[in-house]
């Protein structure tokens, strides 16, 4: 990075943190339709600050859903393209009380910004900015040729972003993409994220009779809708956490012994994970395999939400006449999942008790990705953050999902850069998520250097 980038960055960096409070005060919460003028005020901030970086044809993109912001500078012939993505919603805040600082007032303490969506996905995505801003202004230019897509529906299933890649390959045209929505496996030091698992996410719908009855004058002889979502689900997993889909583990492919290797050098301690991550009495989870395994390279099934009858205080014994349960499965390289959603769609069915019916509603999906750490523009993102950072850079998988980097290997063809900052304690959609500042400005730094490491890099 040259001394004017860095001088830069250094004499803005106040101006930055205000930028990104502001940003963070707007509740963009994509999921409820009551924030829907906040999701407008979020997509115009971005706007914004894209064209005041220096970025072109900046626009705000309507969709059937939320709006994505696109922007460009391509004026480096003969230079790589590399494509930014992020998205501006954030996850609704709830429960508020267990706040120690209102979610949407940002509160710095102990070098950590604390607000939602500040580090998923708004403080991570304003990097790009800042590091386009930064070039931009000590330069005149940027090393490459650099393009901007941020969706605003990352948080409910990424719809109107997967359509709009799909039908515009030509206008996204890139040599790289890079993401920055994912984390650092401990603080200071740099993380490369080479795999990310799949996504199946339903609703389970089950309905009995017509309307809700007295359970003292139907009980015994009415279906209960929630007791048939309880049967089921009980009835998906052993108590050992083996998944009970036929078929389901039959594309599973373990990680080579040499990315295990790897993973086994990383500095994780298990009982630091289960007090100050977890939280619970004991880890739980498939036995015969490391928990590192378990997090990013094996599937699993989780319920996120049961509901169903009364739900106020006090009593009221009705058979309820509708219930729904939220389940999902997290998937590994090679699973399919259309495939997998429906042979969960033909279990349900035969685990259906008599007296119900049961819908299936397909939520989203994502499909599982691997990279190869060796591509050369990897190497380039390798490099800058081993610079940046000043430790070798460790590679990781994580175990969630980023739908839109499959879509953009499918079809975009190129290698996509995972290149997070957060950490594993950001408390990602939960109360009190956080962003260590520190990693905010050092994220600056080792975008802009990849940038400029790009621009030397064979393909």
């Amino acid at each position: 990075m040259s001394t004017q980038v860095s001088a830069y960055i250094d004499s803005n960096k106040d101006r930055f943190l205000e930028e990104l409070k502001t940003f963070l005060k707007i509740p963009s919460v994509s999921t409820l339709p009551e924030h829907k003028p906040d999701i407008e005020q979020a997509s115009e901030f971005v706007a914004a600050k894209l064209r005041a970086a220096g970025m072109e044809k900046v626009e705000r993109i309507p969709t059937a859903g939320h709006p994505l912001i696109y922007g460009e500078w391509v004026a480096a012939p003969g230079k790589p393209t590399v494509l930014c993505y992020g998205h501006y919603d954030v996850q609704p805040p709830d429960p508020l009380e267990e706040w120690v600082t209102p979610p949407f007032e940002p509160s710095i303490r102990n070098d950590n910004l604390y607000a939602r969506g500040s580090s998923d996905d708004k403080g991570q995505m304003y990097i790009h900015v800042k590091a386009a801003e930064a070039l931009l202004r000590a330069h005149g230019a940027l090393p490459v040729n650099v393009k901007f897509l941020i969706e605003g529906e990352e948080e409910v299933g990424g719809l109107a972003v997967d359509k709009y890649v799909k039908q515009n390959a030509e206008k996204l045209r890139c040599d790289v993409a890079l993401i920055s929505d994912t984390e650092m496996f401990a603080p200071d030091l740099p993380t490369l994220c080479i795999g990310l698992r799949g996504l199946v996410y339903t609703e389970l719908i089950a309905t009995g009779a017509a309307q809700d009855l007295h359970s003292g004058m139907y009980g015994g002889a009415a279906p209960n809708p929630l007791m048939g979502l309880i049967r089921i689900i009980s009835r998906l997993q052993t108590p050992d956490y083996r998944i009970q889909i036929p078929g389901f583990y039959d594309n599973v492919e373990p990680p080579t012994p040499e990315e295990k290797a790897s993973w086994a050098r990383l500095p994780f301690d298990e009982k630091e994970f289960l007090q100050k991550e977890v939280g619970s009495p004991c880890l739980v989870g498939e036995e015969g395999f490391e928990v590192l395994e378990r997090l990013w390279a094996r599937p699993t099934l989780e319920v996120h939400g049961l509901v169903g009858g009364f739900q106020g205080e006090g009593a009221k014994t009705v058979i309820p006449a509708k219930a729904s349960a939220k389940v999902s499965m997290r998937l590994v390289p090679r699973q399919d999942p259309q495939k997998i959603l429906a042979a969960f769609e033909k279990q349900v069915e035969q685990l259906t008790p008599p007296g119900l019916r049961v819908q299936v509603k397909m939520l989203s999906t994502a499909e599982a990705v691997l990279m190869s750490p060796t591509h050369p523009y990897l190497q380039a993102a390798v490099e800058s953050l081993t610079g940046t950072f000043r430790k070798p850079t460790v590679f990781i998988r994580a175990g969630g999902s980023i739908p839109i980097v499959a879509r953009f290997q499918d079809s975009l063809g190129v290698p996509v850069v995972l290149m997070g900052f957060g950490l594993p304690d950001d408390r990602l959609h939960s109360p009190n998520e956080k962003f260590y500042l520190p990693n905010f400005f050092d994220g600056i730094r080792a975008v802009t250097q990849f940038w400029e490491n790009l621009a030397e890099a064979e393909p």
